[in-house]
């Protein structure tokens, strides 16, 4: 069986040479006898592991050394309550702005522990914009200012990040995480889940700055306190083992690629494709402004909807799957991570061209 084109949102294709290593690896992990998935998390083999995932990250994103890396579980989600009982406990008071599903999902959880300002919002428009933000409407005795940086669903990014003075950023990279250099420094605390440029799912990332550790409320249970995270390596309890072995496969497969500024050309060159197909179209049509335009998520209609799930039905016989548009959105929806060669995207696009002609 050939593989097929995978552009699901997550979890998502990861890179073949990955998969291959991690195959050839499975049974006999570094000459231990043993796979990954049997190995004790105390063991000196795992140790070394889990490790080297930690020291690639920090090469990788330039990680200074103020700041935890955390590998945790629960995903993404899990850090919406997390954030708020570890950071909500200044003023219990935190700024948020609404760019779609996800942020609005974190606000709601976040309003369980604290007051929430949502100092701006795009859904006027279907979350197809980010944003401009006015800095009079930030609160200065917020805990945190909380961001979603790339919008997975909508296909948005922020290509310009609110200063927010003395008050912590927080920012969701789940989706982009790994694409493109981020300034850690300008952050308070990242975390992504994994499953979309990193990892299968089940772990979840999380960078933390030094000085946020240890504000947890006394109703924080154990497993979702940073600062007994960070004392323990992630070790706290079982971890999930093999994902972090992947995401330590995944890292090397990156910085063999040249690192982020390499991959993020890539990516660069892997959008343009695709958006200037759909600016040059008759049939079919994005969704976002574009200069807020994702370069992980691509959401397009033809605008009508017969005519998009006949796309989608297509286009799987064709060899590309997962491209059905989320249920919120519709259309379809291009997700182009790390891992999606640019041969893929050429190729969808020549058979969106082929699908345009055959449907006019």
């Amino acid at each position: 069986m050939s593989r097929v084109y995978n552009f699901s949102a997550g979890p998502s294709m990861l890179p073949l040479p990955v998969l291959e290593k991690a195959q050839a690896e499975l049974l006999d992990q570094g000459g231990s006898g043993q796979s990954v998935m049997e190995m004790s998390h105390r063991s000196k083999e795992y140790d070394v592991i889990i490790k080297e995932a930690e020291a690639l990250l920090r090469e990788l994103m330039e990680i200074p050394d103020n700041y935890k890396v955390l590998f945790l579980q629960g995903g993404a989600s899990t850090q919406f309550a997390m954030i708020p009982m570890n950071l909500m406990t200044g003023s219990g008071k935190c700024d948020c702005v609404i760019t779609g599903q996800w942020s609005k999902k974190a606000a709601s959880e976040f309003e369980k522990y604290g007051k929430v300002n949502r100092v701006a919002s795009s859904a006027d428009k279907t979350f197809t914009y980010i944003p401009e933000l006015d800095p009079s409407t930030f609160d200065p005795e917020a805990d945190f200012f909380h961001i979603t940086y790339n919008n997975t669903i909508y296909g948005t990014r922020y290509t310009e990040l609110p200063d927010t003075g003395s008050v912590p950023l927080v920012a969701d990279i789940s989706s982009c995480i790994l694409s493109q250099k981020i300034d850690v420094k300008k952050f308070g605390l990242l975390y992504a889940g994994a499953q979309k440029n990193v990892a299968p799912a089940g772990v979840t990332i999380v960078i933390i700055r030094d000085d946020l550790l240890g504000r947890q409320m006394d109703i924080t249970p154990t497993m979702l306190n940073y600062q007994i995270q960070a004392d323990n390596g992630s070790l706290y309890n079982t971890p999930p083992c093999w994902c972090i072995y992947i995401c330590k496969l995944v890292l090397e497969w990156l910085k063999e690629m040249g690192g982020i500024e390499a991959m993020e050309k890539i990516n660069v060159e892997k959008a343009k494709i695709l958006y200037d197909y759909l600016d040059s179209s008759e049939l079919f049509k994005g969704t976002v402004v574009p200069k807020d335009r994702s370069l992980m998520n691509v959401p397009f209609v033809t605008g009508n909807e017969e005519l998009d799930a006949k796309f989608v039905k297509e286009a799987k016989a064709a060899g590309f799957v997962n491209i059905k548009g989320h249920r919120t959105v519709g259309g379809m929806r291009a997700s182009i991570y790390n891992a999606m060669p640019k041969e893929g995207v050429v190729a969808l696009v020549e058979f969106m061209k082929k699908f345009e002609a055959e449907n006019k």
